[in-house]
């Protein structure tokens, strides 16, 4: 094979090994009796959705359990799908049609549709395609979409199960209500946030009588839909008005005063108004009451024909501030206050939700959340982090029947089918309804019956999809094998949405949990702590950042910066932690590879075990780290640990390896003229190397394949994706070694810092001097001579166990051994005590300033936070930088 090229260029090597990787069916996944099954299935982007920083997260995470479970050897399958997005994708294509001077309903629902799905084959798969420049490895073979054919018999299937069971129906309720995109929302959409806003207290007249009652609102439109007023039985200050009318102020009709525990007589004035079809308590009030339910906006929350004419056609804002005129004109209104209230927004839109009484369809779901609730708490369902946990509880604990139905074209539509007397049959086919009808209509034709007009919400095909995608209803192969599944990796905010749903689903159809394990993804904000968001061009786009990094360093980088149950504090220029990895663990490869490559010897393997290896401390270390590497690696990766294994390995690979090893292996390299020994060494280096590359494998794909590629001269001809994992020999962990090893590069490192800060040129050769306390420390530097010479360029070494510190010596204290380099000849000790003293006297006045900066109640009342922390981090710099500095000052001294 080609030699490794001399500079690791991403652009290169990423989409070749892909196209490879997958036209080779390297990630399909089939039933296979003799392997144990791991499934994820995908969380599935919406089809309008294009790659962003919290794809590239949540992706990277499955791609990675599933490339390491594949290489333990079970058959691992990953669905990919895309979801069909109900709202968003009728949006996109609404104002494609508004682009042409067109409306939906100009063209009608069946070419509305099929424009839709033209718009699906173009556009919907953009982020499949993305998702492949970030290396994951679905099983393409197996993608689905929430809207196939099999997906949507399954869709069917559950609606007609739920309904004959009775655990769906339909009627008139109070739903959160979106009058931009024209449809009902379900509790879990809609986004609630704290807005400033006014409580109106307005007196109503009582009939025949000089009295009147106040009441206080937050929504005075909606007081033209009261058809009562109500007060608390236990108020001593209204009894004698219950039972009696008030009059309603403009509308000038009468509503009863009526009694009921669920006033608070500590809001407002204890007295409020009912308004049954544009208040969820209030329609259960009314419902109690047997109030009228009188609406008084449309769809689009303009006031309607209900209200006097003068407000009719208004939207509900303007309404609100016309009335409140009119109410002060006429003596109405008592008084405002501010008021602090919690308003609901659709998740979408962000449009403010109104609460509207209309015909919907409704799931009943304490039935089903009671043995959800169950399987978790009992452990069988495991939640990473495990705080969320409490979250899934309490939601679960206090779950409202879900609305199922949404005024939309796009979507599975409901399977309810209407007979012209308003009489539905339930049904998976029309012909099924049909037969239904006839029942009671024998007369009755396909032509006479129309199907709900109203489609499903996203979601209610979502939570089927563990198993959906497997050919549920049918019970085919596939679901047996590989449901339930293993892994569900998912944003912390669709718990409701999407998670408890789905478990929900599983254990209703299947009997089944649908997976064992979620492991919830931080949040990626910017460098600031702050949410990303277009808005404020804060977030980057992952291809732009994938073309001038590689997906590997983008992939690295992000799981390096997310601990479990963490946001990550995202920066672009973070991206080069990853790169600089990844070309580190290049350098490396081409280093042994162009060595073997001199010596023309084999690709002979070598088991890694320090009997066979060597004697040599370096070799028995690293053996030792490697093992302890797999083992805690591996442990990381089994208890959803990411962050830790990713942080494992950057310090194996860079630290014990790279700095260390392969310096090592250089050093015995030229040493030696022995060619058998070198292959020896070589080879054992090689071995260990790509035994960790295949450890490294699940958190960067590319680089890691291209490397294996070379290393063993492989031609493409066998994948990295498919080798097998190395296993953990406890047998080769041996601690005394390591911490032998540690000595030694704590040495080396003292060493190294004194040449560094007494400024002694690299080029001079030094003596060094060891006076060890602790004998086997000792022995272990006389061991290591040769080593320590080559390290340091010592020209003399001095050791013992009673030796005295030379003059004019620069000093270290590792591990209680006192290490000592004379400085005499080397620098000007004068000349480098003035250049220490004038650094001291720089840097002292530079603390001054920002000491007297941070004393400074004016600055710090004032400035930002971060300019702050910016402030107080330079003050700790130079407190730490002027200690060494009047140290080695000190040292100078006779």
């Amino acid at each position: 094979m080609a030699e490794l090229p001399k500079q690791y260029n991403p652009q290169e090597v990423e989409d070749k090994l892909y196209q490879w990787w997958e036209s080779s069916g390297f990630f399909h996944a089939t039933i296979n009796p003799n392997k144990k099954p791991y499934t994820i299935v995908i969380p599935p982007p919406n089809i309008t959705g294009i790659l962003h920083m919290g794809h590239i997260l949540n992706n990277t995470l499955q791609d990675v359990f599933i490339r390491w479970h594949r290489m333990k050897g079970y058959e691992a399958c990953w669905v990919p799908g895309t979801d069909h997005a109900g709202i968003a994708t009728q949006h996109v294509v609404e104002k494609a049609l508004m682009k042409e001077g067109k409306q939906r309903r100009d063209i009608g629902r069946e070419n509305f549709v099929a424009r839709v799905w033209e718009w699906k084959q173009q556009y919907g798969s953009t982020i499949n395609k993305q998702l492949r420049k970030l290396g994951v490895s679905c099983d393409w073979q197996r993608e689905r979409f929430t809207m196939d054919e099999g997906l949507s018999n399954a869709v069917k299937e559950v609606f007609v199960r739920l309904y004959e069971k009775g655990l769906i129906y339909r009627g008139k309720y109070i739903v959160n209500w979106c009058p931009k995109d024209h449809t009902a929302l379900s509790d879990d959409e809609v986004n609630h946030s704290e807005s400033k806003g006014h409580l109106w207290y307005i007196k109503y007249p009582i009939e025949n009588s000089d009295e009147f009652i106040i009441v206080a609102t937050t929504r005075p439109e909606t007081m033209l839909g009261d058809t009562a007023v109500a007060v608390n039985p236990k108020d001593e200050r209204y009894k004698h008005l219950i039972g009696k009318n008030a009059i309603l102020p403009i509308a000038n009709r009468t509503v009863p005063i009526i009694a009921d525990d669920f006033v608070d007589t500590q809001f407002g004035t204890g007295a409020v108004k009912v308004t049954p079809a544009h208040d969820p308590n209030d329609y259960q009030l009314g419902i109690r009451h047997n109030l009228r339910q009188l609406i008084v906006m449309d769809t689009s929350a303009k006031m309607n024909t209900n209200v006097p004419p003068r407000y009719q056609g208004m939207d509900r804002y303007e309404c609100r501030r016309e009335l409140l005129r009119d109410l002060e004109k006429h003596g109405f209104l008592v008084k405002t206050e501010e008021h602090t209230n919690n308003v609901g927004h659709c998740y979408r839109c962000d449009t403010v939700i109104e609460p509207y009484l209309s015909d919907q369809w409704f799931v009943k779901m304490k039935p089903l959340a009671e043995p959800a609730l169950k399987v978790v708490q009992e452990g069988k369902i495991k939640f990473y982090p495990e705080r969320f946990t409490k979250i899934y509880e309490h939601w679960m604990t206090n779950i409202r029947d879900w609305c199922i139905s949404r005024q939309l074209w796009w979507g599975h539509r409901i399977p309810a089918y209407y007979s012209p007397d308003g009489k539905f049959a339930v049904a998976r086919s029309a012909e099924e309804a049909l037969k239904k009808l006839q029942l009671e209509n024998p007369t009755l034709t396909l032509e006479d019956i129309k199907q709900d007009e109203d489609v499903l919400d996203t979601w209610f095909s979502s939570w089927l999809w563990p198993f959906s995608v497997h050919g549920w209803p049918e019970e085919t192969d596939d679901l047996k094998y590989f449901y339930p599944t293993d892994t569900l990796v998912t944003a912390p905010d669709i718990i409701f949405f999407w998670v408890a749903r789905m478990i929900m689903a599983g254990l209703e159809f299947r009997g089944e949990i649908p997976f064992r394990n979620v492991y919830f993804t931080s949040l990626i904000r910017d460098a600031k702590g702050r949410k990303m968001s277009k808005s404020l061009g804060n977030s980057p786009d992952p291809l732009d950042v994938i073309a001038t990094y590689g997906t590997d360093a983008l992939r690295f980088t992000v799981l390096f910066l997310a601990p479990i149950g963490q946001d990550v504090l995202y920066d672009n220029e973070m991206v080069e932690v990853g790169r600089n990895f990844a070309n580190k663990m290049w350098n490396a490869a081409r280093f042994l590879l162009m060595n073997k490559e001199q010596l023309k010897i084999d690709n002979a393997e070598l088991t890694i075990t320090t009997s066979s290896a060597s004697n040599e401390l370096s070799d028995r270390w690293i053996i030792s780290r490697f093992n302890t590497t797999v083992r805690e690696v591996t442990a990381a990766i089994e208890n959803f640990r990411v962050n830790d294994a990713v942080k494992l390995l950057y310090d194996f690979l860079w630290k014990d390896f790279c700095d260390w090893y392969v310096e090592f292996v250089k050093l015995r390299v030229q040493e030696t003229n022995d060619v058998h020994l070198k292959a020896q060494i070589l080879n054992r280096a090689l071995k260990i190397y790509e035994e960790t590359l295949k450890l490294l494998h699940p958190f960067m794909p590319f680089v890691t394949e291209e490397i294996y590629q070379h290393l063993g001269n492989r031609n493409f001809s066998e994948t990295i994706m498919r080798a097998s994992l190395p296993v953990c020999d406890e047998s080769q962990i041996d601690h005394e070694t390591e911490q032998r090893m540690e000595f030694l590069q704590d040495v080396i490192s003292a060493v190294r810092q004194i040449r560094s800060e007494m400024n002694i040129p690299p080029s001079k050769e030094i003596d060094f001097v060891a006076n060890c306390h602790d004998t086997e420390k000792l022995s272990l530097l006389e061991e290591q001579r040769s080593s320590l010479q080559k390290f340091l360029r010592l020209a003399h070494i001095t050791l013992g166990t009673t030796l005295h510190k030379p003059g004019h010596s620069a000093s270290a204290v590792v591990r209680g051994q006192e290490i000592y380099v004379p400085l005499k000849g080397l620098i000007d000790i004068e000349v480098e005590r003035e250049r220490l003293q004038k650094e001291i006297d720089r840097l002292s006045n530079q603390l001054k300033s920002v000491t007297a900066k941070l004393s400074n109640q004016n600055f710090v009342s004032k400035a930002p936070p971060e300019v702050i922390e910016k402030e107080k981090s330079k003050q700790q710099n130079f407190e730490l930088t002027l200690k060494k500095l009047k140290n080695n000052l000190e040292q100078l001294v006779e």
